[in-house]
């Protein structure tokens, strides 16, 4: 097991492209402290499982913040995002195997980042942004090749509608619909169409989230690699 020392080593190299973040590493020295011997019981005894409601309620009230609120607001709600991560990390730091702290999260997406820009760190040729699109999704796929569909990945935990647009997107197939819908041409207009969807489903006693994830579930299940 890593010493709390090696656990939240951080790397900062202070230079004039990236300077030095002393915030960062105070916060970092916090939790150590706060999960150490002598910090706080509650700190100590949590577990991946027991911080996802907290990372999904902290999660959400960013996206509220980023979407309503003031540049103060995203501020405060990235700082809880920051340090439910810092959070896991800690806790993955005290793996007795394949243990991992914050620094090594860092540079393993660091490493990604790299790699699927080829256009800015190596000799790709992107220049507009379809390219660098079409060329993210290329390596994407071939580093996940191992992957036996292209839905493996996506979180069960999504909402039937999030799930329904991962799926869509990553099968690179449209559903076929037996009445499509007229196409809105607004957010606004698309949010009355899927409010009336389910007032609709609402008055025939029906559950449009089940409904949806049924569907999805079959788009899923029919898909077939391209020929």
């Amino acid at each position: 097991m890593r010493s709390i020392q090696r656990r939240w080593r951080v790397n900062l190299h202070t230079s004039s492209m990236t300077g030095s973040y002393p915030g960062l590493s105070r916060l970092i020295a916090t939790m150590a402290t706060l999960r150490g011997p002598d910090g706080c019981p509650w700190d100590r005894e949590q577990t991946h499982a027991s911080l996802v409601e907290h990372l999904l309620e902290e999660t959400f009230e960013l996206i509220e913040a980023l979407e309503e609120g003031s540049p103060g607001d995203i501020r405060e709600e990235l700082g809880d995002v920051l340090y439910q991560v810092l959070f896991h990390a800690d806790i993955a730091a005290a793996y007795p195997d394949d243990a991992f702290d914050i620094d090594d999260v860092a540079a393993d997406v660091e490493a990604k980042m790299r790699e699927r820009h080829p256009h800015v760190f190596a000799d790709g040729g992107a220049t507009t942004t379809e390219e660098v699109v079409q060329r993210w999704q290329e390596i994407k796929a071939e580093q996940k090749k191992h992957r036996a569909t292209p839905f493996e990945g996506i979180p069960d935990k999504l909402s039937a509608l999030a799930r329904a647009q991962s799926v869509l997107k990553r099968g690179g197939v449209a559903a076929e619909l037996r009445n499509p819908p007229t196409v809105p041409e607004t957010e606004e207009e698309l949010g009355e169409l899927l409010l009336g969807i389910v007032q609709s489903a609402r008055t025939q006693g029906l559950d449009p989230e089940r409904a949806l994830r049924t569907r999805v579930r079959a788009i899923e299940a029919g898909w077939t690699p391209p020929a």
